[in-house]
């Protein structure tokens, strides 16, 4: 069984992608990782206004509240999507 849907998480890196920290999670659900993935690009530009040189939108698989069994096994998360963010910030 898979998630039950997808969020799309901003992420504000250093030069060149590396060192990413999550500065946001989006508020709206996906039910699946393509329309995450779709509305990737467009959720970047709208939430653009962070201080790092490089921002990301990654999809990510949300759980909603795990039993205490499900927490303790490792999970297997499917591919991140990326899109970069198309100007530098803050120069």
């Amino acid at each position: 069984m898979g998630p039950g849907y997808f969020v799309i998480a901003i992420l504000g890196c250093a030069d060149g992608g590396s060192a990413c920290t999550q500065v946001a999670t989006l508020p709206q659900h996906y039910a699946t990782a393509e329309e995450c993935t779709a509305a990737s690009a467009p959720a970047l530009e709208e939430n653009s206004d962070f201080d790092f040189p490089t921002l990301l939108a990654r999809c990510r698989p949300a759980v909603e509240r795990a039993s205490a069994e499900a927490r303790r096994a490792p999970a297997t998360l499917p591919q991140e999507h990326s899109v970069p963010a198309t100007a530098p910030r803050g120069r």
